[in-house]
């Protein structure tokens, strides 16, 4: 575990729009956290989910799954798609060849096979249906009612709904 620094004692970052509240968790995966959760001299004690450990698993194909430059929490469970640079709250699940980079994912989030998830937040309990795609087409965000900031960050609210990528029949 990481020793106390005096930056330990100076983190302050106002989280009062979805842009700085993206960037203050982003902070986090920093290899040098300016807020350093690893810190067991200013210790930060959180809410503790019934959940099982994280696991990366192969997904029914052979597929890896992996995450990098990530936190990741209880309960996921990654088979086969890739996390980069994001966070991941308890009980996400990551399917086969999915994309996520630069997320938020909060609690019990689902991607599905083949979906892409770029520089978003998403709220608890959000499905994205296989070959779904977020953050990628701002417009096509804007339009299923979607916001999207300023800076490109895509926020899917809790309860909203996320079209399937092709017609279902």
């Amino acid at each position: 575990m990481a020793p106390s620094a005096a930056r330990d004692r100076q983190y302050w970052r106002d989280v009062g729009t979805m842009d700085s509240y993206y960037e203050a968790n982003m902070d986090l995966i920093s290899p040098l956290p300016l807020f350093n959760l690893y810190n067991l001299q200013w210790p930060i004690y959180t809410r503790q989910s019934v959940s099982p450990p994280a696991k990366f698993v192969r997904s029914a194909s052979g597929r890896s799954g992996e995450a990098h430059d990530s936190i990741v929490s209880a309960g996921v469970v990654v088979s086969g798609g890739a996390v980069q640079g994001s966070i991941l709250a308890t009980d996400v699940f990551i399917d086969e060849a999915a994309e996520v980079t630069g997320c938020v994912l909060l609690d019990k989030v689902t991607v599905g096979a083949g979906a892409v998830v770029r520089r978003a937040i998403i709220d608890k309990n959000v499905r994205i249906p296989p070959g779904a795609q977020i953050g990628v087409d701002f417009e096509l965000d804007r339009s299923r009612g979607f916001a999207v900031t300023d800076s490109g960050l895509t926020i899917v609210s809790k309860g909203q709904v996320v079209a399937p990528a092709y017609p279902t029949t």
